[in-house]
């Protein structure tokens, strides 16, 4: 479809965060025009494009049109687990709680629970995610089907999957679907014997590939790393070759200055995760000291199973107030900075250069933010307002690769929502008996 937005305040996120007057247009999947209104900016003429050849025009209102956010970790299909397994610790909640019951899920079962999930980034304006989970068809499916994009990455460990599935997963996904693409990855140094770990870096190695994981998530985890290999895990899994051609981890709440400069080092993605890692009690990351280091970073909701809600207003809050509060320091982490990493630092971790802010030729994933409701208003400075006091009340739009998904409380993902939550709700009811 071609759309036009127009009467809009635009956040584009192309290089600062200047919130200007005008429109957006789209031509199927693609951005192809920001700027001032038509009939009043010159380059809308000079580009050829005819403002009345729309299938759609959307008036703005004044509100504000500005990149999708992205989020950088979770696990989708774990919505069945949703306040379920609550207010127990990291490794008691795996082995006790989630391990037994993932035993149970079947195939369909993850695409219908992963569509649940979809349903919630919409809410959020959450235009694309990094998909972490089993059976890699039926995420794909779930996401093609409802018109959401989607990065998966490997959940490889001693437990689950192979290297050769691995490969061939890479290679499938990678040459699948223009909303799907699959990255190298494994569940984390603990759960992935040092054979397998070797493998991983061949495939890197033979593919030129990054490679992803959870890391540093826990103190436990950090100290019976080095216990058995003498060394944090950020540092063993680089001495193994894996990060050779980039790649990031996962939460890496407990960094030490040696992980850190490996990270900025080896052009690695810190994906950050303060909702799971509060809720869990695993700590809180040196997101300021990476910022200081030139650390490339995004922010991710964790599986909705330890966070529980997939919502990235409350993530960006928290990452810089948990940042603040580490640090004594008010002035740290500042808003502009994590609203950067919810949107063009998230998509640069998964690998697109096409997407995470609003200009000619990149990807039509975008949102329309509501600023006529009281947490908006004054309008002193809206990247603030959207991190400090931002909510998914305030999302009333969500496109994805030029089709809109989610539009004033109403799903447009080829299925009833209502038909989704009471597939979920079966589910859960099955697998407790």
């Amino acid at each position: 479809m071609n759309i036009r937005f127009y009467n809009g305040r635009i956040l584009a996120m192309d290089g600062d965060m200047e919130v200007r007057s005008g429109e957006v247009w789209i031509q199927g999947n693609r951005i192809t025009y920001v700027g001032g209104t038509a009939g009043q900016d010159g380059r809308a003429v000079e580009r050829g494009k005819d403002p009345r050849a729309w299938d759609r025009e959307i008036d703005v209102e004044g509100n504000l049109i500005m990149p999708g956010f992205v989020n950088a970790h979770t696990h989708s299909a774990m919505t069945f687990l949703r306040s379920y397994a609550d207010d127990l610790p990291l490794q008691e909640w795996l082995e006790n709680q989630v391990f037994p019951m993932e035993a149970k899920l079947t195939g369909e079962d993850i695409y219908e629970l992963s569509r649940l999930a979809i349903l919630e980034y919409l809410t959020s304006g959450i235009t694309s995610n990094f998909d972490m989970y089993f059976q890699p068809e039926m995420i794909a499916r779930a996401s093609i089907d409802c018109g959401f994009r989607t990065v998966m990455v490997s959940s490889l460990n001693n437990f689950t999957s192979s290297l050769d599935a691995m490969e061939e997963e890479y290679v499938k996904y990678n040459h699948y679907h223009e909303l799907i693409r699959y990255h190298l990855g494994f569940h984390a140094e603990y759960t992935t014997s040092e054979e397998l770990l070797k493998g991983v870096a061949a495939l890197a190695e033979k593919y030129q590939a990054p490679v992803f994981t959870h890391n540093s998530e826990t103190d436990r985890e950090v100290k019976e790393c080095i216990a058995r290999h003498g060394k944090s895990p950020t540092a063993y899994l680089d001495s193994l070759g894996l990060f050779r051609y980039g790649g990031g981890g996962y939460h890496c709440v407990h960094m030490t200055d040696e992980d850190i400069r490996i990270f900025k080092d080896r052009g690695l993605a810190v994906v950050t995760n303060p909702g799971s890692n509060t809720k869990l009690s695993s700590g809180i990351a040196r997101i300021s000291d990476m910022l200081k280091e030139g650390v490339r970073l995004a922010v991710g909701t964790d599986g909705p199973a330890s966070n529980n809600c997939l919502d990235m207003f409350r993530e960006m809050f928290l990452v810089t107030g948990l940042a603040k509060l580490r640090e004594g320091d008010a002035s740290a982490v500042p808003a502009e900075e994590v609203l950067k990493m919810a949107t063009s630092g998230g998509a640069l971790a998964m690998g697109f250069t096409d997407c995470g802010c609003l200009a000619p030729g990149k990807l039509a994933d975008l949102i329309i933010i509501d600023l006529k409701q009281p947490n908006m208003q004054p309008l002193n400075h809206i990247p603030k307002n959207l991190v400090y006091s931002g909510s998914k009340q305030n999302v009333k739009l969500t496109m994805v690769n030029g089709q809109i998904l989610y539009e004033e409380g109403k799903f447009f993902v080829g299925a009833d929502p209502e038909e989704i939550y009471g597939k979920a709700n079966r589910i859960i009811k099955r697998m407790k008996v």
